[in-house]
């Protein structure tokens, strides 16, 4: 990511972690279930619960966006808790919309094609990263 992207990502997330976790997380959650109702059944703790653990990691991601290199082992870890949870590689496509979509929601005019596509390649980056690690195997190296 570029610099400027880097700084549209968190400039825009700032203004969003700003509202309420639980309502902004309800939004993502509703629109998840919207688009793909076959994931509901993978969140089993409350929604209030699961809203403040999403808000939060984003937040902290966004927060190491400049060290981009470090948060990329820490996704590919919490990717493989991940699959014990039954995520399929499919579902990182339905979450990036859902997520793109509330953003949209929660920038409302501040949503602009520059912030959009920061954001696409930001979760992009990511949910490619998590998950090579979680269902791809490297191959090993010829001696």
């Amino acid at each position: 990511m570029t610099t400027k992207e880097i700084e549209l990502v968190k400039n825009s997330w700032a203004i969003v972690s700003r509202l309420d976790a639980v309502a902004t997380g309800n939004l993502f959650y509703n629109r998840l279930f919207v688009i793909a109702p076959k994931v509901k059944p993978l969140f089993t703790k409350p929604m209030e619960e699961q809203s403040r653990k999403l808000i939060s990691m984003i937040t902290y991601i966004v927060n190491k966006l400049d060290k981009l290199d470090n948060i990329i082992d820490e996704a590919g870890k919490l990717a493989r808790r991940h699959v014990q949870y039954g995520v399929e590689p499919g579902h990182y496509l339905i979450v990036g919309d859902a997520l793109l979509w509330t953003l949209e929601q929660g920038l409302d005019k501040q949503w602009t094609k520059e912030v959009k596509e920061a954001w696409t390649k930001c979760y992009t980056i990511l949910s490619q990263a998590m998950i090579e690690s979680a269902y791809y195997t490297p191959l090993a190296k010829v001696a």
